[in-house]
């Protein structure tokens, strides 16, 4: 595109690095697709119109001096808003913590500074990323790019329709049970869940400290896996993050020829996927055993408990992580009057947080309580370790799981009004959570039930911290595809 719409990371970073383009022209061009066209999806809920431009400047004068300007030199990025900057506010989709400023910058935030990315605003998310759609945000939901009456898939639906829209060719979501893959399969874009542990948590609202982890969004694999370089490795101020690197991210294709492929049965169960999402599907796997791969079938018989076991452990962790949100400490507090400590808690709660989070909070305190931690939650815990053993043993016959990201393409908006056919959008994408395992999500081509026209993602999962095989073989995958995104019609 003349603007640079579907500009590649490495096109931008390799640019203002030679001098061919500046940094400042490249935001610029950014921030005005942003101001004139975000109305039409709700992508950004603010926008670093100043900072970015100065950041920019810096990058500029950098490369004048022939000094290193970083692998993302002048890169654009969208930041979820439960990830911290210093810049902007922080307001996690949540009329909680609404106008709230963060004085520090997360860990990942800080090194896309290093690299010589540049935040341009936070996206819009599910309220404290719990949804499947984005439209619990307190902000207003979200449209897909592809057609504004449907949803962009969630909870990190403002990154994902920011990408898909050709607004920013980098965005930073998180994934606690399939924030990232989702929405990126429902926008048309990469989506990656890197493995729990490889990418620093510091200065992410935490919903489910086991399971949240933060990833890129981009529209092609290689550009994932220059963000993962970036973003991953260990950080002391971060207790679970794991020591090591993200530098094997950097090789090439993983060939087809003598790749080992499973596909679980679970997940190409005729009645479970709408026909376009499992014939597009399909059409990888029959082009992956041409091109010389090993297509295996794989038995994941907990795939349908992973839904349950989530929305035990999920809640549980909710709960605990929004206790510090009463109104006194932090977060909104009310203007009623109010004649105890308890009563101005229980009020202030009620105005700041929505009604799906409200649910959440509920149901995981419920679960937690005495007399039910062990028949619900000391249960899921049991089986969250089945569901690991469980993918150690798939493992053990081949190098990666593909199969459907989500059961169906990006659905209208206010049709799914039943919290439990909502939770069922993530039957695919939750338990590679519960492991620990990798994932990420590629668009495969365009389907759906109401004439086509919507993005159908893939979804490839791999062993823990093995993300050089998992980026790899999407590599390959992703060449027999060829998707373009020139096709959005918000273009």
């Amino acid at each position: 595109m003349s603007d640079g719409r579907f500009e590649s990371c490495h096109g931008i970073r390799d640019a203002v690095r030679s001098g061919t383009r500046t940094a400042v022209e490249v935001i610029t061009e950014t921030l005005a697709r942003i101001d004139r066209e975000n109305e039409r999806t709700n992508s950004f809920r603010d926008v670093f119109h100043e900072e970015a431009l100065a950041a920019a400047g810096r990058i500029d004068r950098m490369v004048a001096k022939g000094e290193d300007p970083g692998v993302l030199a002048g890169v654009p990025v969208g930041i979820k808003d439960n990830i911290a900057t210093t810049e902007g506010t922080l307001c996690c989709g949540s009329r909680m913590l609404e106008g709230y400023r963060s004085p520090f910058d997360s860990t990942v935030v800080e090194r896309l500074r290093s690299a010589g990315a540049i935040p341009v605003g936070h996206t819009n998310c599910d309220e404290f990323a719990m949804g499947s759609s984005t439209e619990t945000c307190y902000f207003g939901a979200v449209r897909n790019p592809w057609d504004p009456a449907r949803v962009p898939g969630g909870s990190s639906g403002g990154s994902a329709a920011a990408v898909g829209a050709g607004l920013v060719p980098l965005a930073l979501g998180s994934d606690t049970g399939g924030s990232i893959r989702q929405p990126a399969s429902m926008c048309g874009c990469v989506g990656l869940k890197p493995s729990y542990g490889r990418v620093s948590r510091y200065g992410l609202v935490a919903f489910g400290s086991s399971l949240d982890q933060i990833g890129p969004f981009t529209r092609s694999v290689s550009d994932a896996a220059l963000a993962l370089e970036v973003i991953g490795g260990f950080d002391r101020l971060d207790s679970t993050s794991v020591e090591g690197t993200c530098e094997d991210c950097r090789i090439g294709e993983v060939p087809l020829e003598g790749l080992r492929i499973g596909v679980p049965v679970q997940y190409m169960d005729p009645g479970s996927n709408e026909p376009d999402v499992a014939r597009g599907v399909e059409e990888v796997i029959e082009r992956a055993r041409s091109g010389g791969a090993t297509v295996v079938e794989v038995d994941l018989p907990l795939t349908d408990k992973g839904i349950s076991t989530y929305y035990v452990i999920a809640p549980a962790e909710a709960s605990s992580n929004l206790a510090r949100f009463d109104g006194i400490r932090y977060g909104h507090r009310t203007d009623r009057a109010t004649a105890s400590v308890d009563e101005l808690y229980a009020a202030s709660r009620a105005e700041g947080f929505g009604e799906e989070v409200q649910r959440r909070i509920m149901l995981g305190t419920y679960v937690l309580s005495s007399g039910y931690y062990d028949a619900y939650y000391n249960r899921a815990l049991q089986v969250r370790r089945l569901i690991k053993e469980e993918f150690d043993r798939a493992f053990e016959s081949c190098d990666v799981l593909l199969g459907p990201t989500a059961p169906t393409t990006a659905f209208k908006l206010g049709s799914k009004l039943d919290p439990m056919s909502m939770y069922l959008c993530d039957v695919y994408t939750v338990n590679a959570n519960m492991a620990g395992i990798c994932g990420v999500s590629i668009p495969i081509g365009l389907g759906g039930t109401d004439g086509g026209g919507l993005p159908i993602g893939l979804q490839l999962q791999a062993r823990a911290f093995d993300e050089a095989t998992l980026l790899g073989a999407a590599r390959s995958l992703e060449r027999l595809v060829e998707f373009g995104y020139e096709r959005v019609p918000c273009v």
